[in-house]
């Protein structure tokens, strides 16, 4: 579970710098193999005009009459001022010219892989030296940390290139996806150093918080982020202990009080608040797309939810029949997929809750996913998709950690599990690099993407 401030680990060794080193040129390099041809595609006739080439604000490079304009008014229905002003700058770099405004999107995305690694590494304690312990719990210690290192940097890599990055990553307009994961991977790496370490937790603390904040104004999809805080509490930081906890001295029983449920909850209160404030502005900023939007009956918009729920977990095994854009069933929800759906997602739900002592990170993974997708399954419809792969970008990380660790878990006992679980993890990764290289394709230009979708559709 996690360490207490007591038995944090001393700081990185010069071998697990260079570890780190070498893991962060290998996610740049494996983003860069599986999207670098974007740079050869144009500008898109879907959202492009409105964000970018159409938007004077914008086209008009970074101004201070742009600055307070983003932060100050809606632009196409979202009140995302970060995203606006990184779509500005570019424009002042680059014009018009489409290859620099991909180029920004590959280089956001490769950043937010390196700082997904170093906030998993931070989370799970991997990326220290173990000092002040005896040599075979050290041992041990470090043959787990090891494991968590190594699957830091698959979850890394399978987030880096899976091929529902696609549309985030080849598709100008989805700049706030790209952006914003930036802002939430680095939100989580302040987080671990805050709970990590309670000798400066005030600063840590407010430096989550302002992150975060920056993070929702870039897309308020963010605003799940403080549920996602909770279950990392559980695991890996294990900082969730009974009310009753009793430490043997004043430093260790203020720690343990802090680490209580009811003050994990509380502690949280501000960004919760700030997840509201998202909310209030997210609703006023789309009211004229929520007026526009198809006005299906809750029970469908619900059915819909739950197929989609498993579409999406179906489309990470096999990202197969990807397509920008997936026409809503308008009247035509079958019932009988919706009741499988919400059976399987019950099963798994029940299963992974009853293992939740064995194996933690099965539950904190699927919770992270359903959670945190909350906000785009179509329960508040805005717009004519069901679903859309960019939705995927964040809450899919939740799975792939419950895969990394589960993967673990299941052959530890393997002699050369390790061995095999590399292998595998390499052969799962070429092809993911593969499939992406050539789903990228399909975003070229205009008529590339809208063909492909009616083929896939």
């Amino acid at each position: 579970m996690g360490l207490h401030p007591a038995e944090r680990p001393s700081s990185g060794t010069h071998g697990g710098r260079v570890v780190t080193g070498i893991v962060s040129v290998f996610l740049a390099v494996i983003v860069w193999i599986a999207f670098g041809r974007a740079l050869n595609h144009g500008f898109v006739d879907y959202d492009d005009q409105n964000y970018v080439l159409r938007n004077p604000r914008v086209t008009n490079g970074l101004t201070l009459d742009g600055v307070h304009w983003a932060f100050t008014h809606v632009d196409a229905t979202n009140w995302h001022p970060l995203t606006t002003i990184s779509h500005m700058l570019d424009s002042q770099l680059y014009g018009l010219q489409p290859w620099g405004h991909h180029l920004t999107n590959i280089l956001l995305h490769a950043a937010a892989a390196i700082l997904l690694f170093f906030a998993l590494r931070e989370l799970t304690g991997s990326g220290q030296a173990v000092v002040g312990i005896g040599d075979a719990d050290r041992d041990q210690r470090s043959r787990v940390q090891r494991g968590s290192l190594w699957a830091s940097v698959f979850v890394a890599a399978l987030f880096a290139v899976h091929p529902l990055r696609v549309e985030s990553v080849a598709w100008v307009s989805e700049r706030k996806d790209v952006l914003s994961g930036v802002f939430f991977m680095l939100t989580l790496w302040a987080y671990a150093r805050y709970a990590r370490d309670n000798v400066r937790s005030s600063l840590w603390y407010i430096t989550v918080i302002v992150l975060f904040a920056l993070g929702l104004m870039c897309k308020p999809t963010l605003v799940t982020l403080p549920f996602v805080l909770l279950l990392l509490d559980y695991w890996p930081l294990g900082r969730v202990r009974p009310s009753s906890s009793s430490g043997r001295g004043e430093t260790e029983s203020r720690w343990k009080r802090r680490n209580t449920l009811s003050w994990l909850v509380i502690e949280k209160v501000p960004l919760f608040l700030l997840s509201a404030a998202s909310c209030v502005a997210t609703l006023l900023a789309q009211k004229q797309a929520l007026d526009l939007s198809i006005k299906a009956p809750i029970q469908e918009r619900l059915g819909n939810a739950l197929i989609s729920y498993v579409a999406y977990v179906g489309q990470m095994i096999w990202p197969a029949h990807l397509a920008v854009l997936y026409p809503y069933p308008e009247g035509n929800l079958k019932v009988p997929q919706v009741i499988l759906a919400l059976l399987l997602l019950v099963m798994i739900s029940v299963a992974f809750f009853l293992w939740r002592k064995k194996c933690p990170f099965l539950l904190i993974g699927w919770l992270w996913y359903l959670g945190m997708l909350i906000p785009m399954t179509g329960i508040i419809q805005v717009g004519s998709q069901v679903r859309a792969d960019r939705y995927t970008y964040l809450p899919q990380i939740g799975l792939y950690l419950l895969v990394a660790w589960g993967g673990m878990e299941l052959f530890h006992r393997w002699r050369r599990s390790c061995e095999v679980l590399a292998a595998a993890a390499l052969l799962v990764i070429m092809a993911l690099i593969m499939r992406s290289y050539l789903q990228t394709c399909c975003c070229r230009d205009t008529d590339a993407l809208w063909k492909h979708s009616l083929a896939m559709t």
